[in-house]
């Protein structure tokens, strides 16, 4: 008999009916930074099997996962279904460390020498860094022809239109109003990691029955819109409740009735990289191009991404809801910030650095000041993770066993 609380996460139960929370889960854009919240994953999903039985795996627990670039990689790795195993996902949470590790240097393979740097700088003014071949390959293996409409959970995966000049967020909620939408997860997740300077813009069509297209994409990184996607996973829901009211008992208007875990992939912001005297005599060349990064991009990054935690710290904290909201993110410098040095040594430093913050106190943005400080008894984030679990444990209990009594 299949355990209840393993039911496939499937969108036609989603929002919850049967719940009191709708459970969020979102990952941030960042490249090879992707190796920390896999490591936070790991560990969350290795506390709901200690709960649930080792069958338990992320997907059954999050009424929606978002992500940006190399999150939105990694939500479709999480909830897309995998071929050999009904209702279960293609990936484990503890499988994505080491899809990264073996995969990264041959996504971003890496160079060295004064030749080698003159190269790339010129490869970063005249086109993108890299290929992207390896990556679109290997994506495309991975996913197969597995549509959006096919996920074992809703996901919400950001990326940017250069035609229109607008988000596009392929969303599973969005498919009823747009079903348009509803293309290959291997288009969506190539076309959301197509960081400008990095990887090539997308072009992918939509067509029907007959072979006409029926939209077209031009598409680059949803990180120029929301590298955090937590917004844009809250939105998401918020729009399908208020579509359909009488749909549940959760108000989309309440914060306090979302359970919410954002997972950040490293910020550089405390490394003070810029003066305005310096900056003040830029042109556009240097905004593009400085010490081997793009300032331009860094800085729009980086508002983007503390603007939406920010954002949620307030509305959490006015509700007196904080206990619902967890953000999860870490301080790197060096080359441990930089979204493609796939050098052995890095990639081993990331998951050291993702082990780390497993035992970091929990922190959160300081309204008056923004900075990230600790949270009084709050303990550690593992801790907190460990709490994360018993609530989303509970949630998925108490959906399935009103489920099934009403089944009965």
């Amino acid at each position: 008999m299949e355990n209840p609380t393993l039911l496939s996460s499937s969108s036609e139960n989603l929002p919850p009916k049967n719940g009191n929370l709708i459970t969020v889960l979102s990952i941030d854009g960042g490249g090879i930074r992707g190796i920390i919240p896999g490591v936070i994953l790991e560990f969350l999903e290795s506390q709901l099997q200690e709960l649930d039985g080792e069958d338990a795996k992320i997907a059954d627990y999050f009424d929606i996962i978002a992500g940006t670039s190399t999150g939105g990689l990694v939500a479709s790795m999480l909830a897309a279904p995998n071929p050999n195993h009904k209702n279960r996902p293609l990936f484990p949470a503890k499988d994505i460390v080491p899809f990264y590790l073996q995969n990264s240097p041959k996504i971003f393979p890496q160079t060295s020498g004064i030749f080698a740097t003159l190269t790339n700088t010129m490869k970063v003014l005249l086109g993108p860094k890299y290929d992207g071949k390896y990556l679109h390959t290997l994506i495309k293996e991975m996913v197969g022809d597995t549509l959006l409409s096919q996920t074992l959970t809703n996901v919400a995966i950001t990326t940017f239109d250069i035609t229109n000049l607008q988000p596009t967020i392929f969303s599973s909620y969005q498919l009823e109003m747009e079903p348009e939408l509803d293309v290959p997860l291997s288009d969506i997740c190539i076309a959301t990691s197509a960081a400008p300077t990095y990887l090539p813009a997308y072009y992918f069509t939509k067509k029907d029955e007959h072979g006409n297209i029926i939209r077209e994409f031009n598409l680059i990184d949803g990180g120029v819109a929301a590298n955090n996607p937590t917004l844009v996973a809250i939105r998401e829901v918020s729009k399908k409740l208020l579509r359909n009211p009488g749909e549940g008992k959760i108000n989309p208007l309440d914060f306090d009735q979302f359970l919410v875990l954002s997972l950040g992939t490293g910020t550089n912001r405390n490394e003070h990289k810029y003066e305005a005297k310096k900056v003040a005599k830029w042109g556009i060349l240097n905004w593009l191009l400085d010490s081997g990064s793009t300032p331009i991009i860094d800085c729009y990054r980086e508002a983007i991404t503390d603007m939406v935690d920010y954002h949620n710290c307030v509305i959490f904290t006015a509700l007196h809801s904080e206990d619902n909201y967890l953000r999860i993110q870490e301080t790197l410098d060096g080359e441990l910030a930089s979204a493609d040095i796939a050098t052995k040594e890095n990639l081993d430093n990331l998951v050291k650095k993702g082990k780390e913050l497993l035992n970091k106190p929990v922190t959160r943005v300081n309204l008056d000041t923004g900075e990230y400080q600790p949270v009084p008894d709050k303990g550690s984030n593992q801790q907190e993770l460990k709490r994360f679990a018993k609530l989303l444990s509970h949630q998925r209990k108490l959906r399935n066993s009103t489920r099934i009594t009403k089944g009965n």
